[in-house]
């Protein structure tokens, strides 16, 4: 049988490696960084993956937590692999989590101003007519009457403090001039 390549060759230093770069970016691949801040303060750099999470009380395998029984076809019980028992050893982890999931998400979908203008321009020439504004000329973008209705309740839904504002300075009567 033939040898392989090179086999016989010694080694040589590589002089245009970075040795210390490498290593570095072997750490990086081995251990990349926790992103939630619970979690990263609470992990032990010395313990496995899967022991961590288990002093946290999370599953590190679905699978094993949350056991599927098996149906058999001549009677008997389901063959279920049984979940292990873990002793929890830093439940405060869990808590925050639950407590970061149950907070409201905040809606941040905002509009450019551009498109608010337009809704504006649209309201305070049209109010409800959406077949007219459809017509306008300032409708550069050929809208459908659906789709300036819906431009229009999403600038109602987005902004809708600055929505009342705008319906209530348009509802306020003008002075007169004389």
């Amino acid at each position: 049988m033939p040898k392989a390549k090179k086999s016989g060759k010694r080694k040589k230093f590589d002089y245009n490696q970075d040795r210390k770069k490498m290593k570095k970016q072997y750490i990086k691949k081995c251990n990349p960084r926790i992103e939630n801040s619970h979690l990263r303060n609470a992990w032990d750099d010395k313990k496995s993956t899967a022991r961590n999470l288990q002093a946290m009380g999370l599953a590190f395998d679905p699978n094993r937590a949350l056991p599927i029984k098996k149906p058999r076809l001549l009677g008997g019980e389901g063959n279920t692999t049984k979940a292990p028992v873990c002793i929890v050893t830093k439940p405060y982890v869990l808590n925050q989590l639950e407590e970061e999931a149950n907070r409201p998400e905040k809606d941040t979908k905002t509009l450019s101003s551009d498109l608010m203008e337009y809704a504006q321009y649209m309201i305070r020439e049209h109010k409800d007519d959406f077949k007219a504004m459809a017509r306008d000329e300032k409708n550069y973008y050929q809208d459908t009457p659906k789709q300036i209705k819906r431009k229009i309740n999403e600038y109602k839904r987005c902004h809708s403090a600055h929505y009342d504002a705008f319906i209530s300075s348009l509802a306020a009567p003008e002075p007169m001039a004389q």
